[in-house]
């Protein structure tokens, strides 16, 4: 892994500046261009979208999700360099996983891997299947904490979270990260989590069919974009059980979002991977994209992974299995009875089809959610790109240069006469937006100049 550090300029009025050429852009694989960075922080999304648990102290940044995304792919994050977030949540599937089980360091998650997509636009805070972490920052580290999944767990022989910052502070890219994200380069898990917490926030899929009808048209009206199959279906889904009634989904999975309603209990599912009991689990990830764009799943569903399909899906919830001390009320009819919808073909088939109405296309191919690694596992940080100086003359004879530069770093204005001994003129620190600026004179003899930057 590298910096790109110096820049290139070219020769005016005997100012020459020096640089390398220049290693890539945004979109190459393996280089992230930080004086362009992707947009995070101002995504478009429906005006129907509302839901959104995130604080008010971690607000979305380019910088701080920028951060986030290299971390997700970073395998050095496990204990022997071995995983990366990404291993369970792959982009592919939506951010989720098609194993039953995902492969850690010293063995298998103890639940199906949730999918992350559309993690932030819920009004739900609390994450894992049986919520167990509060916030969706504190479940970040979780999984590196863990001593199956990711080692840093501190026993049975694992490294401990200190021994990762430790490695991660010896890596100037992540020297250079922190400092353009949080003013210093002074790594700490709480950088780490709200870095990888805006990350996955930022992903988001609005783009499917389900967006395009919900533009035009309220959830309890026909969309017109919507075959007569999917908008029976969407009925289904919203309208309640009874009598000439639906199948009540809406109840638990609230549109627009789809996300879980935060007072949901358990789903009658009660078997776990392992075998066994699971009562605890009482969050879903949302609906949405539970198919890919090829129809194909993106993973098993439930959190002991037990239903293959949205067809398997639906008949769990049109006849629920048996009975648990900690069931979802709404899952009982009136007198206590079990939910039996008693749905025909033809409505479960409706219901199917509405389901994958709700999968988009962006998500699976965007570039600013995918690895910014090699596949050598390789990473080049751009933080003076070719091309980024503007030279102002003067009417006193000097020339004001400014560069387009990562914010929050400190940079070193260089001069020289030969190209080979380089004095320090002064350091500079970029602004909020990146710019650092600096005038000099345009001397009589031949003087060249460079911004630099050391991590």
């Amino acid at each position: 892994m590298k910096t790109k550090n110096m820049i290139t300029i070219g020769l005016m009025a005997g100012i020459h500046f020096l640089a390398h050429a220049q290693v890539g852009t945004t979109n190459t694989p393996g280089v992230v261009d930080l004086t362009k960075l992707a947009n995070y922080a101002s995504q478009s999304k429906p005006v129907y979208i509302t839901r959104t648990n995130t604080p008010v102290a971690n607000q979305i940044t380019n910088a701080g999700a920028t951060l986030g995304r290299v971390m997700f792919y970073d395998k050095r994050l496990s204990r022997n360099s071995a995983v990366s977030c990404s291993s369970c949540h792959q982009q592919a599937n939506a951010f989720g996983d098609t194993a039953l089980a995902s492969t850690g360091v010293s063995g298998s998650t103890g639940r199906h891997s949730m999918r992350l997509v559309n993690a932030g636009f819920a009004t739900e805070s609390k994450f894992f299947w049986d919520e167990r972490a509060a916030t969706l920052e504190a479940q970040t580290t979780q999984p590196v904490r863990d001593h199956a999944e990711m080692g840093f767990s501190g026993s049975s022989g694992d490294p401990t979270f200190a021994d990762l910052v430790t490695r991660l502070s010896a890596i100037s890219e992540y020297r250079v990260l922190f400092a353009m994200t949080y003013g210093s380069a002074t790594i700490t898990e709480t950088r780490i989590q709200n870095a990888l917490a805006q990350f996955v926030r930022s992903i988001q899929s609005f783009d499917s069919k389900y967006d395009a009808g919900r533009a035009q048209a309220s959830d309890n009206q026909p969309f017109p974009n919507f075959t007569p199959q999917e908008n029976a279906g969407k009925a289904l889904f919203i309208n309640p059980p009874g009598p000439g009634g639906g199948a009540g989904c809406a109840g638990c999975h609230v549109p627009p979002e789809f996300s879980i309603d935060p007072n949901s209990r358990n789903n009658g599912v009660t078997g776990s991977i392992g075998g066994g009991t699971d009562l605890t689990n009482t969050r879903s990830p949302s609906l949405r994209d539970m198919v890919g764009p090829n129809g194909k799943s993106n993973g098993p569903l439930m959190h002991h992974g037990g239903q293959a399909t949205i067809a398997d899906l639906i008949n769990h919830y049109n006849l629920i299995p048996g009975d648990n001390t900690n069931l979802d009320p709404r899952l009982r009819r009136p007198g206590g009875a079990l939910q039996n919808l008693n749905l025909t073909q033809q409505q479960k088939d409706q219901l199917a089809a509405f389901l994958r109405t709700l999968t988009g296309s962006n998500v699976y191919t965007d570039v600013k959610w995918s690895s910014p690694f090699t596949a050598s596992n390789q990473l080049t940080l751009i933080i003076l790109p070719e091309s980024a100086v503007k030279m102002t003359r003067n009417p006193n004879n000097t020339l004001t240069l400014q560069c387009q530069a990562a914010a929050g770093l400190n940079y070193r204005m260089e001069s020289s006469t030969n190209l080979k001994d380089w004095v320090l003129m002064e350091q500079v620190a970029s602004g909020p937006t990146g710019v650092i600026e600096k005038t000099v004179p345009i001397a009589s003899n031949a003087t060249f100049y460079r911004f630099t930057y050391t991590p």
